[in-house]
């Protein structure tokens, strides 16, 4: 059923899409450093290369389900027959160089946790301590550089497009376009 509450939002928000909305409005730019959403939001955002993040949203609860609720420590350890059953997952996305690279990406999560206590630890590194307000933007010299350097780390499936996306969804920069009822110049 669509939306219909006379509020302005950004233009990809699809308002037929409960789900959609839901996230546009209480997730999407919403500063959250939990280590669990850290890690989710960089498995789903490495997934959506290519796609749209509307399919991704629409298979996040089949993510979180295959993927063990996102427990690091579990993917890291995914084996070949974990891998070929998420290959035969109808329910995600079933590209077998993410599958892999997903698992790859935690071993390093877990490696960057070691290093700096944390992965927000390690993030405080490249982020500032306030929130970016930008908008009609897909990367920055901030996500070029996260990216660059978790590439180095040995991550996949993280280019600085896909770094600058899980910067918004993790509510480091907050682009809700100028007309949407969320926008901010600043805090």
């Amino acid at each position: 059923m669509p939306v219909n509450d006379g509020k302005k939002r950004c233009f990809w928000c699809n308002l037929d899409n409960d789900l959609y909305v839901k996230y546009h409005d209480e997730e999407w730019g919403v500063v959250n450093f939990d280590e669990r959403y850290l890690f989710e939001m960089l498995v789903l955002e490495s997934f959506q290369a290519g796609l749209s993040w509307e399919t991704i949203l629409n298979k996040r609860e089949a993510f979180r389900l295959a993927y063990d609720n996102f427990d690091v420590d579990k993917v890291a350890a995914y084996d070949d027959q974990k891998i070929e059953e998420l290959k035969n997952n109808k329910d995600i996305i079933r590209h077998s160089l993410k599958i892999k690279s997903s698992i790859n990406n935690a071993i390093v999560f877990k490696e960057i946790q070691q290093e700096f206590g944390s992965f927000h630890n390690y993030l405080k590194n490249f982020i500032p301590s306030s929130v970016i307000y930008e908008n009609h933007r897909t990367t920055s010299p901030l996500s070029d550089e996260l990216s660059a350097d978790l590439k180095k780390r040995g991550m996949k499936f993280i280019g600085s497009t896909i770094i600058y996306s899980y910067l918004q969804a993790i509510g480091v920069i907050n682009s809700h376009d100028d007309d949407c009822f969320l926008y901010r110049k600043s805090e």
